[in-house]
């Protein structure tokens, strides 16, 4: 495995104002690397001896950034997680890849979707900022490949998401999406429909875009330009729980109309795959669905135990 690169060093890793000011030998392990009890960043600072007016001060990545800026602490994330992954700071952070921080990953999006179920607010912020450590690691870890050799760093990653949004919105920016990266022609569709910043020119006509079914209109239009073509699994994210993939695959063949044979089988996968797939087909979103009706029994059944614990007490 390649050895982090210090942030000090001329080379192809990061280099991040005020991160050689902290203490040397400050990125210390702390209980849970990846956040959870630990509040992910914000427990990272504290176990490598990050005070919060240390931080707070700019003295780790947001000099020359005014207190008042919307998104200054962003630039203290990056110099903590870059400093925790170079020499000197935290081992198990500088043995992590990718590939063994994906289990985590998962984890942290799923903390935060139970985050939000329970209406927590403050639960939600500590998850988010779980979430945020892992584009924050995975930038840095990609931030030590040559750029020549397709390295990037966290400030490529939200370049190309400004770009995106610019691009795909340009009623709301009033721009014309450019020419992609791949040299495909993001103004026209493949279907000839043309994007403007007013809307979808489709025979001459601009559908403007005054709803949220219209501005799906425009991004399956821009995706279609950008990438040149559109194919029925374009885009799909195969990686996805198992039934809201069955039910993506539903939605993609009834949108391009592609009618293909449905497992026949008895078995519960099969029974489950096409009943996920249809209701995708429908425009249902069937993993939402089952969840909710999860978590419902799962508290019928918490209910149930404690009745039972109530009858089976000694009467006082």
């Amino acid at each position: 495995m390649t050895a982090p690169h210090h942030a000090g060093e001329p080379a192809d890793g990061p280099v991040i104002r005020g991160v050689g000011e902290l203490p040397a030998g400050t990125g210390g392990p702390f209980d849970n690397p990846i956040g959870a009890g630990g509040s992910g960043a914000a427990g990272g600072m504290a176990a490598a001896g990050v005070g919060a007016e240390v931080v707070g001060a700019g003295v780790v990545g947001a000099e020359g950034v005014g207190p008042d800026v919307v998104g200054r602490r962003l630039l203290d994330a990056v110099a903590v997680m870059n400093r925790l992954r170079s020499p000197g700071g935290c081992p198990w952070d500088a043995e992590q890849d990718h590939t063994s921080l994906l289990r985590y990953l998962i984890e942290e999006c799923y903390e935060l979707v139970e985050a939000i179920e329970h209406s927590d607010q403050s639960a939600i912020r500590e998850e988010l900022g779980d979430v945020l450590l892992q584009v924050l690691f995975h930038a840095r870890i990609a931030a030590e490949t040559p750029k020549s050799d397709g390295g990037f760093d966290i400030d490529d990653v939200a370049g190309d998401l400004v770009d995106k949004l610019v691009r795909r919105h340009p009623h709301v920016f009033g721009t014309r999406p450019p020419a992609s990266a791949t040299g495909g022609v993001t103004g026209t569709g493949t279907d000839g429909d043309e994007t403007t910043a007013e809307g979808i020119e489709v025979s001459g006509v601009i559908r403007p875009v005054l709803t949220a079914a219209d501005q799906q209109d425009r991004w399956d239009e821009l995706k279609k330009a950008e990438r040149g073509r559109s194919g029925v699994l374009d885009g799909v994210a195969f990686g996805q729980p198992a039934t809201a993939l069955a039910a993506k695959l539903g939605s993609r063949a009834a949108k391009f109309g592609v009618q293909v044979e449905l497992p026949i089988g008895d078995s519960p996968a099969d029974a489950l795959f096409r009943i996920a797939y249809s209701a995708g087909a429908r425009g249902e979103d069937p993993e939402s669905a089952l969840r909710t009706i999860a978590l419902a029994h799962a508290a019928t059944m918490a209910e149930a135990e404690q009745r039972a614990a109530a009858e089976q007490r000694p009467a006082e």
